[in-house]
């Protein structure tokens, strides 16, 4: 039989999280069908955003799954380096918003397919449109619903399809309110993530310290430095496993 360690009160949580995130989707939506309604408003969430919200949308937009287990187990595997892939995200956002804001803003954009509508011809949005649809569907969608559900399984003890396709109408009802519905509880979500992923770190290295007879976070953290140094490296040596594995001469 599947243990969880779960309690009644972390299911309530759970609950009470999804239904409240859901309703407010829905209830965005049911509004939103009384107006007259462009695209434009389901995108820039008719400009009702504050700044913080935008950029807490940007954070949990981009943290998913593929990150609390894909990104760790990679961490697990070849250490530091693998937080370079964020390092170079960082570097094209600031791109984006040194270079491609501007151009957007004043021009009107707001998705690409509709720049490059602008800038180059209709086939060409068309191209790019389909291009990520398939993308996103076939392969950040199906990761994502797989690894999250994969997580709920493990943790709740819920059957896998069934957590697929509870994420599934959860990801509908969350999205069919447009960016306003987003913005705001990416903010809350942001919050869940980080105090998530500081909990997590610490009962890690609590159980590292543990297992090795000692105490306390920094004494795990000593640990790892001195069992795995090489895991503390941002840049792989030539010679390293992982890229002779990867890049073979």
């Amino acid at each position: 039989m599947h243990t969880t360690g779960l309690h009644l009160l972390d299911y309530l949580v759970f609950a009470l999280y999804f239904i409240a995130v859901s309703a407010y989707g829905f209830w965005i939506y049911r509004r939103k069908q009384t107006g007259n309604n462009t695209a434009g408003d389901y995108f820039l969430a008719e400009g009702s955003l504050t700044w913080w919200a935008i950029g807490a949308s940007l954070i949990a937009s981009n943290i998913s799954a593929e990150h609390f287990i894909g990104m760790s187990g990679s961490g697990f595997a070849i250490g530091l380096a693998i937080s370079t892939y964020e390092w170079m995200s960082a570097a094209t956002l600031l791109v984006v918003a040194v270079v491609f804001v501007p151009v957007y803003l004043k021009n009107r954009i707001y998705t690409m397919p509709q720049f490059l509508r602008s800038r180059y011809s209709p086939l060409v949005a068309t191209l790019m449109a389909v291009f990520w649809l398939l993308a996103y569907v076939f392969v950040n969608l199906t990761s994502i619903l797989y690894l999250g559900a994969l997580a709920l399984e493990l943790t709740t003890g819920l059957d896998f399809y069934a957590a697929i396709l509870g994420l599934a109408l959860f990801a509908i009802f969350i999205t069919i309110g447009g960016m306003r519905v987003i913005g705001y509880t990416d903010v809350v979500q942001v919050a869940v993530l980080v105090l998530g992923g500081l909990a997590t770190v610490y009962l890690a290295l609590s159980m590292v310290a543990e297992h090795y007879g000692s105490e306390g976070v920094f004494a795990g953290l000593a640990l790892i430095r001195e069992k795995a140094p090489s895991h503390f490296h941002m840049i792989l040596p030539k010679g390293h496993q992982y890229y002779t594995r990867t890049c073979p001469a």
